[in-house]
C-alpha cells in the first residue's frame, strides 16, 4: 500500500525578479490576486487535495509571508468590536492552517530548496507546489489529480502541460511514452529549458510534484547545472533512472504570476468568477471597450 500524500512543500524563497520593481520590498508570492495573495491560492489547493501539513521554504525579505499566516491580535479584536465578523472569520481562517518553515540561506536554485525539506518530509513521498502557478480547476484541484495517479502508480508524478513550441526554453521538458491513460507519460528524459529545436517535447513541467523521498540522496549529489543552479530538473532525471517516474497532463486553467501577462490575466478571470464582483466587473469591461479600447 503507498503512503498517503500529506506534506507539501512551497518553495518560496526567489527574488521574483520578472515582477520587479514591485518585488524589491513585496514577496511575489504576497501580490494579491484580487483579494487574496497567490500564497493563499496555492495553499489552498494543497488542502483541498488533502495536505495536511505545509512547508513553506522562505527568504531574505520573506517575512510578510509568516505574518499573513500567524494570528493578528489587535485586528482580530478591531474586527470583533466593529461587528466585522465576516472578515473577522477570514482572518482566523488563515491563522488556522498549519504551516512551517524554513529558510534557504543562499539562492542555488529550486532543487536546493527542496532539498532544504529533507528532514520535514521524514522519509515520506511528499507534494511541491510553485508559488509562480495557480492552477484553476472547480471540480478537482491539480494536486488532487496528482495524488490520484501516485495512488495507482506509487511513484513520482510530475504535472505537466503542452507548451507552444516557442516557449519550451522557459520550463523543464519531459519525454517518455504513453500508458493506456492517454494522459500519462512515463518519464524516459528530461530537459531543463531546452532550446526549441532540442526539445525532446513541448510537454512541460508546471508547478506541481509529487516525489518520493529518494530525491533527497540524489539532491545531495546533484551539481550545479544551468545558471549555477542545483536544478531540480537534473535530479529527477537521475530518479527516473532509478525508479519510474510519471509525467501527468492535468486538467485545469493555469497561470504563470511570475509573468506580468499571466499575472493580469489571472487578475480578470479570477475577478470574473467573483459571485460579488463578476458582473459588476463585466460590466466596467464591456464599457471600457464602448470607450474606445479594443478589448
Amino acid at each position: 500500500m503507498n503512503r498517503p500524500i500529506k506534506r507539501a512543500v512551497i518553495p518560496a524563497a526567489g527574488f521574483g525578479t520578472r515582477l520587479l520593481p514591485a518585488t524589491k520590498s513585496t514577496p511575489k508570492e504576497m501580490l494579491p490576486i484580487v483579494d487574496r495573495p497567490s500564497i493563499q491560492y496555492i495553499v489552498e489547493e494543497a488542502l483541498e487535495s488533502g495536505i495536511e501539513d505545509i512547508l513553506i521554504i522562505s527568504g531574505h525579505a520573506k517575512r510578510a509571508i509568516e505574518d499573513y499566516f500567524d494570528s493578528a491580535p489587535n485586528l482580530e479584536m478591531a474586527l470583533e468590536k466593529s461587528g466585522k465578523t465576516d472578515l473577522l472569520k477570514l482572518v482566523r481562517d488563515t491563522a488556522d492552517i498549519r504551516v512551517h518553515y524554513i529558510r534557504q540561506r543562499s539562492m542555488r536554485g529550486l532543487g536546493d530548496a527542496i532539498l532544504t525539506a529533507k528532514a520535514f518530509m521524514a522519509e515520506e513521498p511528499f507534494a511541491v507546489l510553485l508559488g509562480d502557478d495557480v492552477v484553476y480547476n472547480p471540480d478537482k484541484p491539480a494536486m488532487k489529480q496528482l495524488i490520484e495517479v501516485y495512488e495507482e502508480y506509487g511513484r513520482s508524478v510530475l504535472g505537466c502541460q503542452k507548451v507552444p513550441d516557442e516557449q519550451v526554453s522557459s520550463y523543464g521538458i519531459v519525454a517518455g511514452n504513453k500508458l493506456d491513460n492517454h494522459r500519462i507519460l512515463k518519464v524516459s528524459d528530461m530537459v531543463e529549458k531546452p532550446a526549441p529545436a532540442e526539445a525532446p517535447s513541448n510537454m512541460a513541467v508546471l508547478g506541481r510534484y509529487i516525489i518520493t523521498p529518494a530525491i533527497f540522496d540524489i539532491l545531495e549529489h546533484t551539481k550545479p547545472g544551468k545558471g549555477g543552479e542545483i536544478q531540480l530538473t537534473d535530479a529527477l532525471k537521475v530518479l527516473a533512472q532509478q525508479e519510474a517516474v510519471f509525467a501527468y497532463d492535468f486538467v485545469g486553467k493555469r497561470y504563470d504570476l511570475g509573468d506580468k501577462l499571466g499575472f493580469l490575466k489571472a487578475q480578470v478571470e479570477f475577478a470574473l468568477r467573483r459571485d460579488d464582483l463578476g458582473s459588476q466587473f463585466k460590466e466596467y469591461l464591456k464599457e471600457l471597450s464602448a470607450g474606445g479600447y479594443d478589448i
